[in-house]
């Protein structure tokens, strides 16, 4: 009899857990997708990675040219990309009624795309690759993968072979690419172009099969000595005899007149080679495609003038440069030394910025600032995380000085480009989030709050506002005072009305007389070094009413 009790008693347990799973579903949580693009006008069904209690979940995507819908099974996505799709990076984020995922980045590509097919891992026989115009999706999933992929190259053509992994995908690999010979020779090795993905631009020496090799170590150190793998060690590699985009130059277009520019890199005709500045996209950082082109190139735009380097312009014969002006230059041959004269006020601070590694390109550089007697008055390499020098100058006195730039290491050539700007430093604010999803729960109050840094002095009193607002969601306006501990952060105060909706917001600062700088609020995306301006409101379930 006490046997058949606890018997009963557990499966009266074990109906109600049954009834009720719902209370205890968490929110999604994406890591990442397989394979992590497509090429314009292809449909194709991708497998996420993550956790999805709820299904169907729903998709928002940042980014136009992309459908992104939830399949029938759990953790498939129903993709399209438009045939006129712009190449490049969107965000995806996956949601339901417990919550967000952060953003993923999904790549939409320029050439046919083809997945990797296991097992590949032998050098006697890798996967061909027919037709040498072609993204490969492919994943080394296992500690110790090599993936090996064979072409068909004849004598003197050009092989564009680029991997995309760490930088876009967030994939935590530190990957090798190597071209091998048919008789097991490694004739190419990269593993550091741009950050810690690899590429390589192989002359074929002889008609023949070349194996294209991948493998990775773990893209955070530790103290094994093995090649890494795992499910999330999603790659894309390019392979092309066709045109491929390595960087653009100059690498910056001035606000005032944007102007189309030039694509450097493999294969590429003259009249392939001009990339057009789209006029109506005023951020500061662009990435730019050709639609007859692989790969991408990201310039900035920049206030006041902007030039390019005039040879010779050794520190013997520095180039003229306006001051609140901006150069782009190259580091050519190994061991050069580039100088420009500035003339500067004394007092008058300006900001000395130089930018190579930020578009991924090798420059090491070194900026210095030299006297009129030629004796040095400061110097820096690295700036904090950044592998780019940034330099604050005040003279002492009035007069021309020269500003030299030169790679640590002596090394250079032609894709030793950099973009120098002189800034005038202005009163100015930045607003940041502490995350780039927040939750609303309906008849209560969420507090969001917007650090504020003000900058060279910035005094407004500003209005920060919450604006593009969900259906059903209200927010408060708060006021930074310079004068105050609002000066520093400011909290936003959010509350669900009728029918709320989730969806991304913006959290926009005006100077609150009308007059001034705008600023919006920017949140990093969990794992990379991207930031959005789309943050995003979760609407959690109503809390039920306490029984009498």
């Amino acid at each position: 009899m006490r046997r058949r009790s606890l018997t009963a008693s557990l499966f009266s347990i074990a109906l109600l857990v049954a009834s009720v799973p719902n209370t205890w579903a968490k929110a999604p949580a994406l890591t990442g997708f397989f394979p992590a693009g497509a090429a314009r006008g292809q449909s194709l069904t991708v497998t996420m990675s993550g956790k999805f209690d709820h299904w169907p979940v729903k998709c928002w995507v940042e980014g136009a040219g992309l459908s992104v819908k939830p399949g029938e099974v759990k953790g498939k996505l129903s993709v399209e990309v438009a045939a006129d799709a712009q190449p490049g990076v969107r965000w995806v984020r996956v949601y339901d009624e417990e919550g967000a995922t952060s953003l993923r980045p999904f790549i939409v590509g320029a050439l046919p795309e083809a997945m990797e097919s296991e097992p590949n891992d032998d050098p006697r026989r890798p996967q061909a690759i027919e037709h040498v115009r072609t993204t490969v999706n492919g994943r080394l999933s296992r500690s110790g993968d090599v993936d090996g992929y064979s072409v068909k190259l004849e004598r003197g053509q050009r092989l564009a072979a680029d991997l995309e992994a760490n930088r876009h995908l967030g994939s935590p690999m530190d990957a090798v690419l190597q071209i091998v010979s048919a008789e097991g020779f490694v004739l190419a090795q990269n593993n550091d172009t741009v950050g810690l993905d690899p590429r390589i631009i192989f002359e074929a020496p002889a008609t023949g099969t070349y194996l294209v090799r991948v493998f990775a170590f773990p893209s955070a150190p530790d103290s094994s000595i093995h090649f890494a793998g795992g499910d999330a060690f999603v790659y894309r590699l390019t392979l092309t005899t066709g045109g491929f985009i390595e960087h653009a130059f100059p690498l910056a277009v001035s606000r005032e007149s944007p102007t189309a520019i030039t694509a450097i890199g493999s294969n590429i005709a003259g009249s392939d080679s001009v990339l057009v500045v789209p006029s109506d996209d005023r951020r500061d950082l662009l990435s730019l495609t050709h639609p007859s082109l692989a790969g991408t190139a990201e310039i900035r735009r920049v206030t006041g003038a902007m030039e390019v380097e005039v040879e010779p312009n050794e520190p013997a014969k520095p180039q003229v440069l306006s001051d609140h002006g901006s150069v782009s230059g190259r580091i050519d041959p190994p061991g050069d030394r580039d100088a420009y004269l500035v003339a500067m006020k004394k007092g008058e601070k300006r900001l000395l910025r130089l930018e190579s590694r930020t578009f991924g390109l090798p420059l090491d550089a070194v900026l210095q600032v030299l006297g009129g007697d030629g004796k040095t008055l400061a110097e820096t390499d690295d700036v904090g995380d950044s592998s780019d020098p940034e330099l604050a100058f005040t003279p002492s006195a009035d007069g021309d000085f020269r500003v030299v730039v030169r790679d640590l290491n002596r090394r250079g050539g032609p894709h030793h480009a950099y973009l120098l700007s002189v800034i005038a430093p202005e009163p100015d604010l930045v607003l940041t989030l502490a995350a780039d999803m927040f939750e609303v729960t309906p008849g209560k109050e969420t507090k969001i709050v917007v650090a504020i840094a003000r900058k060279d002095g910035f005094g407004d009193t500003i209005a920060v506002t919450a604006e593009d607002l969900p259906d059903g969601v209200q927010a408060t306006t708060a006021l930074s005072r310079p004068s105050d501990a609002s000066a520093k952060s400011v909290t936003l105060e959010f509350r669900s009305g009728a029918s709320p909706q989730p969806g991304p917001f913006r959290i926009v600062a005006r100077s609150a007389d009308g007059r001034g700088r705008q600023r919006t609020a920017l949140a990093k995306i969990t794992g990379f070094e991207v930031e959005t301006d789309r943050p995003w409101l979760t609407i959690l379930p109503a809390p039920k009413p306490k029984s009498p």
